[in-house]
């Protein structure tokens, strides 16, 4: 069996120092504020400081990752004899994956003993970071490259994303809600419960009225879903806002006995297009 290289993007909201331990590369999406010509990556500000700045009313602008720069990532892998296996932002969200698929057709060509696969997540920030754990737990138990990129694949059309935001002025900028929705919904209290549907796009399934009514809802969507509980792992991504983590990890464990394995921030390239208190949780569960 082939060696092989798990990659993935910053996009994944798992921090270098833990992608580092599971042994997997990733490439940066890049971001600048509005007012700034800097370009940054996820690891160049602390994401309390890049959420303060929002809260400041700054604006960022995220940039996709493009062909050259995964080919650059990949190539010294190829060429040192390992197969490479992707796992991505969704496409429904950015062209990050398209770059990272045409820069693996173009090596595949190069390097044809080798094996370049990419496998585009349809998910964000810690949903698809928890399929590269999983993808990393298959790797560790023994599982070739073909048998990790299968069963991820399988994993794809089960992976939950439930979240919320704490304002909507974020998602009306994306174009995700209306200015009267966003006025409307802000005026009163109204926080939308969103996930992103089988193609990868962020849809909003419901309304909560107030912060709390929102977190509870997050938790409830896990239990209506997930088929064993008690046996299966959960991961919370949050805009700066851990508190409401926390919240949310109490509700899950002692109302459904989760298993709550990981809380992370959600990174500079989401938390632009949700702004500062988005909270979110990802698991596996029958369906969508």
């Amino acid at each position: 069996m082939n060696s092989y290289t798990i990659f993935t993007d910053s996009a994944c909201d798992i921090i270098p120092e833990t992608l580092q331990a599971w042994n997997v590369k990733y490439v940066s999406l890049t971001f600048r504020f509005q007012d700034d010509e800097k370009e940054y990556t996820e690891s160049d500000i602390p994401s309390s400081a890049f959420y303060d700045r929002m809260r400041g009313g700054a604006i960022a602008k995220t940039a996709a990752i493009n062909s050259e720069t995964f080919r650059a990532a990949f190539e010294p892998e190829l060429a040192a004899g390992h197969d490479v296996l992707y796992i991505g932002f969704s496409s429904g969200l950015s062209t990050t994956y398209n770059s990272a698929r045409m820069a693996a057709q173009e090596l595949a060509e190069k390097y044809p003993e080798r094996t370049v696969l990419t496998i585009d997540s349809l998910a964000a920030s810690a949903g698809f970071g928890l399929l590269v754990a999983m993808a990393v737990e298959k790797r560790d138990e023994g599982a070739d490259i073909q048998t990790v990129a299968e069963y991820i694949k399988g994993l794809i059309p089960r992976l939950c994303h439930w979240f919320t935001v704490d304002d909507l002025v974020y998602l009306k900028r994306g174009g995700r809600v209306s200015p009267t929705v966003a006025f409307v919904g802000n005026l009163l209290g109204i926080k939308p419960v969103l996930h992103v549907d089988d193609e990868g796009h962020l849809i909003s399934m419901s309304k909560a009225r107030g912060r709390r009514a929102a977190i509870v809802a997050l938790a409830q969507k896990y239990g209506e879903l997930i088929e064993d509980p008690a046996n299966n792992t959960a991961y919370i991504s949050h805009g700066d806002c851990i508190d409401d983590a926390l919240k949310l990890k109490e509700i899950l464990e002692s109302q459904y006995g989760a298993n709550v394995k990981l809380i992370t921030p959600v990174g500079t390239v989401i938390g632009a297009h949700s702004g500062p208190g988005t909270l979110a949780l990802f698991f596996v569960a029958k369906h969508k």
